[in-house]
């Protein structure tokens, strides 16, 4: 009996396995059938993409334990630096306390900027000269604190005694003036307008900002302040420049320290700052140098030139820079007529910045050389020269006679003066 089931058995699965191969009559079997070849081909694709994500991960695990390394070993470097640094500021903070105790000019308070630039500097006696610097300036800002309390204390007094007096008068009639109160305010706006007419309008002046590398960091400091004592002498002035600082280039010290001075009013001012040369703004024909070392005097003012003026201190020791910054670009040189006008016998010629704007924005407006070269401190002269103008043309005609040639001395023993007056008119030669 047991031998008959187990036959049977086989043979319905036979004949099972035959129907779904040969997709026999029954719709379930084939589906089945189908089903069963779908899922073994889905599993494989599965499989065959888990496979694939697993070696992805591990190379990305690779890089990202390379670059994890990597980032260790640049991240341990600026640390080792800054402790360095660290470490070297309060060396130099120890120094200067004890300076301090030993007794000499030290500033009280000394910020960690002026810490790296006592560090930056050479020798043992630029640094005391730097710290001298900082606590004659720091001593400077004191007094003038002082003053300006005692100052203010002076007018609260004074406005409460007025006040007292007014009403102990019992003035009840308002008085009546024909004089207009102006105020700060609106003369500010005054000037900035006439700014903004100037940069539309206005005749160009250019400051040059290539010479930084020249000068050291006092240096520098003053050539800035010079710079903003001449935009506001500019600023005040009737009929203003249109100020360029050419060559001016972004996060360099000139435009870390203007921006520093202004605080805040650097992007307000009406000048404009551009990181281009000069020569690539203007013409060359145009443009003409202002150096004192320039050999071409300067008779006149050009209201069609466009006049540079190289942001350099006069302190500075180094000369002939200018001119051969003028000489390399081929550019037009001039020097002021100090010679001509002034009794200057020793010492460079070298004026400050807004000393020189005073005296182009004098001659722009009046021409007069007197009155422009007013502007140059007298310790640097003996005076104005006399005017002695007859004398010279005198000199300059026995000169001429001297050296002319025999057929102009004809010319002018046999010529005729026609005199109206006593001024000669014209000199008409007669016949040879």
């Amino acid at each position: 009996m047991a031998f008959v089931n187990t036959f049977l058995r086989t043979i319905r699965c036979s004949a099972v396995h035959t129907l779904i191969q040969e997709g026999g009559r029954w719709p379930s079997l084939k589906v089945s059938h189908q089903l069963t070849q779908s899922r073994r081909i889905m599993l494989s694709h599965h499989m065959r993409k888990e496979d694939a994500k697993s070696e992805t991960n591990e190379t990305l695990d690779l890089e990202e334990w390379k670059s994890i390394l990597k980032s260790g070993i640049e991240s341990a470097e600026p640390v080792k630096t800054v402790a360095q640094e660290d470490s070297s500021l309060n060396g130099m903070r120890e120094l200067v306390e004890m300076w301090r105790l030993a007794g000499r000019a030290v500033p009280q308070l000394i910020t960690t900027e002026q810490l790296h630039v006592l560090m930056e500097l050479p020798t043992k006696t630029a640094r005391k000269k730097y710290l001298k610097f900082l606590s004659v300036r720091e001593i400077i800002k004191t007094n003038q604190k002082e003053k300006k309390k005692e100052l203010k204390e002076w007018s609260k007094s004074k406005m409460e005694s007025l006040d007292q007096l007014e009403t102990k008068e019992d003035a009840t009639e308002k008085k009546n003036t024909f004089l207009l109160h102006v105020r700060d305010s609106s003369i500010e706006t005054i000037q900035r307008w006439k700014c903004a007419q100037a940069m539309k309008f206005g005749q160009p002046l250019v400051f040059d900002m290539v010479y930084e590398k020249y000068m050291s960091r006092y240096e520098l400091e003053n050539t800035v302040c010079q710079l903003m004592e001449s935009e506001g002498c500019n600023r005040r002035n009737a009929d203003p420049f249109h100020m360029y600082f050419c060559s001016l280039q972004p996060d360099s010290p000139y435009h870390k320290e203007l921006v520093k001075r202004y605080m805040g009013a650097w992007d307000n001012i009406f000048v404009t700052a551009t990181d281009k040369p000069h020569v690539e703004i203007f013409p060359k024909e145009q443009l003409v140098y202002l150096t004192a070392d320039s050999p071409n005097e300067l008779k006149h003012f050009d209201h069609t030139k466009i006049y540079i003026i190289g942001s350099l201190v006069d302190k500075c020791q180094q000369t002939g820079l200018s001119l051969a910054n003028a000489k390399r670009l081929n550019l037009a040189t001039a020097r002021l007529p100090l010679d001509r006008y002034l009794k200057w016998d020793v010492g460079a010629k070298n004026l400050t910045l807004d000393q020189m704007i005073r005296i182009l924005l004098c001659l722009k407006d009046t021409g007069d050389w007197k009155k422009a070269l007013s502007f140059v401190p007298t310790r640097k002269h003996d005076g104005f020269m006399e005017p002695a103008a007859s004398k010279k043309t005198n000199l300059k005609n026995e000169r001429a006679m001297e050296h002319a040639p025999a057929m102009k001395r004809k010319v002018l023993k046999n010529s005729k003066v026609y005199e109206f007056g006593k001024s000669k008119s014209f000199i008409k030669p007669e016949q040879i």
